[in-house]
């Protein structure tokens, strides 16, 4: 059975724009990779435990912040990997200065038996639905479209990610 994570989408409203909150993971692995490695905060659900309350968890500890609010289900995707994400929605203004990221450990250098410490998120930034597509994972693109269909944009008949 595959790995199952929960996250949560974090969105926030400037007037009629719309930005999407993503984070960049931390560790060497992705240090110098940019664009198509962006997400969404997320983390896997343990046994028992609901998805949606893993979500909550996972944001909270990642970001380092409390969340306040509804989720709204998004849907369910496999990432290239092979890992089933479940994702929500919820709109909360986010200081992405105040962002504090929980740790991990991990042998590096490789087979040098020392282990370093990483943020398990580096950065998080806010983007906007046209500037998240090139910039999310992209295995996790089908988020900004569900995303983008839950708040029914489409003040012109195209999409926002077309723009």
């Amino acid at each position: 059975m595959a790995p199952m994570s929960a996250g949560v989408l974090l969105y926030r409203r400037r007037g009629a724009e719309v930005d999407v909150l993503l984070v960049h993971p931390g560790g060497p692995f992705w240090r110098n990779k940019d664009a198509g490695s962006w997400q969404i905060p997320k983390g896997l659900i343990e046994p028992g435990e609901d998805a949606s309350a893993a979500a909550r968890r996972e944001v909270e500890e990642e970001l380092g912040i409390r969340l306040t609010g509804e989720f709204h289900r998004l849907g369910q995707l496999r990432q290239a990997g092979g890992k089933l994400v479940e994702a929500f929605a919820l709109e909360q203004q986010v200081d992405i200065d105040a962002v504090e990221s929980n740790l991990f450990e991990m042998e590096w250098p490789p087979r040098s038996g020392k282990m370093q410490s990483f943020p398990e998120i580096d950065e998080a930034r806010w983007f906007s639905l046209s500037s998240a597509l090139p910039n999310i994972l992209t295995s996790q693109r089908p988020l900004l479209d569900w995303f983008a269909d839950y708040l029914r944009i489409d003040d012109d008949s195209s999409s926002p990610l077309e723009q």
